[in-house]
């Protein structure tokens, strides 16, 4: 998820992501320099679905269908060993990505008015942003950076749902894989 008036971000969004503690070490320093997120407080993550409903809507029942959704999955381990670039973005690639692919799924089955980014990309790929919309040549000298330290390997034992209030990301919910 990115943050920043120009991308427009507004208080009331939420999405759900996986927090990858684990790579905190090797991104954060970039993420905090080159992602927007990150000064937003949002935490290394691959995305699970963005955008999610809108705060106002998110009840006790709504968290309890994403446990109940959630809760059908198996925690997983991720392998973090190589970068990937989509269009100004560049991002560690989870391997296998298909534990994240499913849960996006079973999200979007659930809550099919809100496809991921909007309906955006045809395929969604899993991933997790380093930096955006930055000049090519700190790109390549962060993904030089990164390099030397992968693999980075994640247990995937969660999903929190975060929600933006205006300024910052907050984790609102954190709901348990199987």
């Amino acid at each position: 998820m990115e943050d920043d008036d120009s991308y427009g971000f507004q208080a009331g969004q939420s999405g759900l992501i996986v927090r990858v503690p684990e790579a905190e070490p090797a991104v954060r320093a970039w993420r905090d320099r080159l992602d927007p997120s990150a000064r937003a407080g949002v935490p290394a993550h691959v995305t699970v679905l963005f955008p999610f409903l809108d705060a106002s809507r998110i009840d006790q029942g709504v968290c309890a269908a994403i446990g109940e959704v959630l809760g059908r999955y198996q925690s997983f381990v991720a392998r973090f060993d190589h970068c990937g670039r989509f269009p100004g973005v560049l991002y560690l690639a989870p391997e296998p990505d298909t534990h994240f692919r499913r849960l996006t799924e079973a999200v979007v089955e659930r809550w099919s008015e809100n496809p991921p980014f909007g309906g955006q990309f045809d395929d969604v790929v899993p991933h997790l942003t380093v930096a955006q919309g930055q000049d090519e040549a700190l790109v390549e000298k962060a993904e030089a950076d990164l390099l030397t330290k992968l693999p980075i390997v994640a247990q995937v034992s969660s999903v929190d749902l975060l929600v933006h209030d205006g300024t910052r990301w907050r984790q609102r919910a954190s709901f348990s894989l199987g």
